[in-house]
């Protein structure tokens, strides 16, 4: 898979079925090369200049379902 194929799908969870915005970014493990997590930027207040939330890092382990257009996973901050 590429991160080309991930980047921009929706992230949904599950737990409380908030949309949690589109992948932006991925984490690796230096040493074996594999993904570890998938970041999800913090939305923003008004105009995304206020009161802006960190950014969501979802360990790959929480992912449930890659779908096309999506992608849900299980993830309590």
């Amino acid at each position: 898979m590429r991160f080309s194929e991930l980047h921009c799908r929706e992230v949904i969870n599950l737990c409380d079925g908030a949309r949690l915005g589109e992948v932006s970014d991925l984490m690796f493990d230096q040493v074996g090369g594999n993904i570890t997590a998938i970041i999800v930027p913090g939305r923003g207040g008004m105009l995304g200049l206020l009161g802006a939330r960190d950014e969501c890092i979802i360990p790959w382990n929480c992912i449930e379902t890659l779908g096309e257009d999506y992608i849900l996973v299980r993830w309590r901050k």
